[in-house]
C-alpha cells in the first residue's frame, strides 16, 4: 500500500457544517478507510509548520470545507499541496434538501446522516485515488 490520501477538514469549529465536515474526515481516517486515509490539523497549516506542509506537499490531499471561505482548500494550496478532490458539506445539503441540521454546538441526527453520506463519498475518492497510485 502506498502513502496514505490526506484528508484535511475545516476548522469550523462551533459551525454546523465544519463539525459535519470533520467528523466525516475522522469516519473515513478512523473507520471506512482506516490506513488508506489519514488527516491532520488544518491549524498546523495555516500556522506554517513545516512538517504538516512537508507532509501535504509529498500526498495525494482531499480538501473537505463546510462555507464558501474554503479555508482548507486554500491552505492545502498555500502549503506547497495540490487537490486531488474537495468536498463541500452545503454542496451535500443541497443535493438532500430535507436533511436541514438544527444545532450548532453537537451532531444532531440529520447532521449524522449528513456526516455518514459525506464519508461514504469521500472513502470511495480515496479508493480511486489509491488506485490510480497502483497503475
Amino acid at each position: 500500500m502506498g502513502k496514505p490520501v490526506l484528508v484535511i477538514p475545516c476548522s469550523g469549529i462551533g459551525k454546523a457544517f465544519g463539525s459535519i465536515g470533520r467528523d466525516a474526515t475522522f469516519r473515513v481516517v478512523d473507520e471506512l478507510r482506516k490506513g488508506k486515509a489519514d488527516t491532520l490539523c488544518l491549524s498546523l497549516l495555516v500556522m506554517g509548520d513545516e512538517e504538516a506542509r512537508d507532509k501535504v506537499a509529498a500526498a495525494k490531499c482531499i480538501a473537505v470545507d463546510g462555507c464558501p471561505l474554503e479555508c482548507a482548500g486554500k491552505n492545502i494550496v498555500r502549503s506547497g499541496g495540490s487537490i486531488a478532490a474537495h468536498f463541500w458539506v452545503m454542496e451535500l445539503l443541497k443535493e438532500n434538501r430535507g436533511l436541514k441540521t438544527s444545532a450548532v454546538t453537537f451532531l444532531d441526527e440529520n447532521s449524522v446522516k449528513l456526516s455518514k453520506l459525506l464519508a461514504e463519498r469521500i472513502a470511495r475518492k480515496v479508493d480511486e485515488l489509491a488506485e490510480e497510485d497502483q497503475r
